[in-house]
């Protein structure tokens, strides 16, 4: 593993603002990259999951990477990349226009292709954009794993596939990809709850969702992390734990939860678009509650 990631240690999967009328509030948006920027960030996803990709037009999305590239001098990784192929070339090819430091490449969701066929879905992003790349392994959301077996080859023969977001839930299977791909290649986690365990198996970074609120606290665990105190690394991820928790769920999957949040922080990103919808009843009342006691146990 570098010594320096290549897109830094802590980013955010970036929500996206609409304002009230619905639209994409790309001012908005600016603001919070400055603001997590100011508490620690050191780059972003931006139009990935917690952003809303699946509901945003191309140029919603092409909005969002110009605006926030705009903003802030840490790398900005574009999610261009969804189940169509031909599409997320195009796509990563305009993102490319606009200065993104990397590219999101999302394993293909729905059409439940081969190996074979998420291998050729990455190598066509990779052989049309001159960008370093991280690959997405989420299978719960795209309903395949990318093999380990093929994050290992296209880390070796891809030069531009440069790393990992992993959200695969298995340390024990990264740990594998981690010892047997080339020494820069870089993972990082794509799970909060599992990001001090991924740390200790060899991960570089996080790309978070709690993360729009525990800035401060991740900073924190990475460098006590990287001081060799593994003790007061695993003390700010206990604390961060309910965060992790509050995050996402049945009643209010990722990102009403850290909309909620941010709104009662004061920053107006507004409601999700359907199919997620606005926030249950109690659910900023509960943000509250969490930040209070996350804010509490700060010291």
């Amino acid at each position: 593993m570098s010594a320096t990631p290549r897109f830094g240690r802590i980013l955010s999967a970036l929500v996206t603002p609409f304002a009230e009328d619905g639209s994409v509030d790309t001012a908005v948006a600016a603001d919070l990259a400055r603001r997590l920027v100011a508490e620690g960030h050191e780059g972003f996803v931006v139009c990935g999951t917690t952003g809303e990709s699946p509901t945003l037009s191309d140029e919603e999305k092409i909005a969002m990477f110009e605006a926030v590239v705009g903003a802030v001098d840490v790398p900005v990784v574009a999610g261009t990349v969804g189940s169509d192929t031909a599409h997320s070339v195009a796509l990563s090819r305009r993102a490319a226009e606009v200065g993104v430091a990397g590219i999101l490449s999302l394993c293909p969701y729905y059409s439940r292709p081969s190996q074979a066929g998420i291998e050729a879905h990455f190598r066509a992003i990779a052989d049309a954009v001159d960008l370093p790349q991280i690959i997405y392994d989420i299978p719960i959301r795209t309903g395949r794993k990318v093999s380990t077996e093929l994050l290992v080859r296209l880390a070796h023969e891809v030069p531009n596939i440069v790393g990992l977001k992993d959200a695969a839930g298995s340390p024990a299977e990264t740990a594998r990809v981690i010892a047997a791909a080339p020494a820069d290649f870089e993972v990082y986690s794509g799970d909060d709850s599992l990001t001090l365990p991924l740390l200790s198996v060899g991960a570089v970074g996080t790309v978070g969702v709690a993360t729009h609120w525990t800035g401060p606290d991740h900073v924190e665990m990475f460098d006590a992390w990287e001081a060799g105190d593994a003790d007061h690394a695993r003390r700010v991820n206990s604390r961060m734990l309910e965060s992790f928790a509050f995050e996402t769920g049945d009643d209010a999957p990722n990102p009403i939860p850290t909309k909620a949040m941010l709104r009662t922080l004061g920053v107006p990103v507004g409601q999700c678009r359907l199919p997620l919808g606005e926030s249950p009843a109690g659910l900023e009342d509960e943000a509250r509650a969490v930040h209070a006691r996350l804010g509490s146990a700060r010291g």
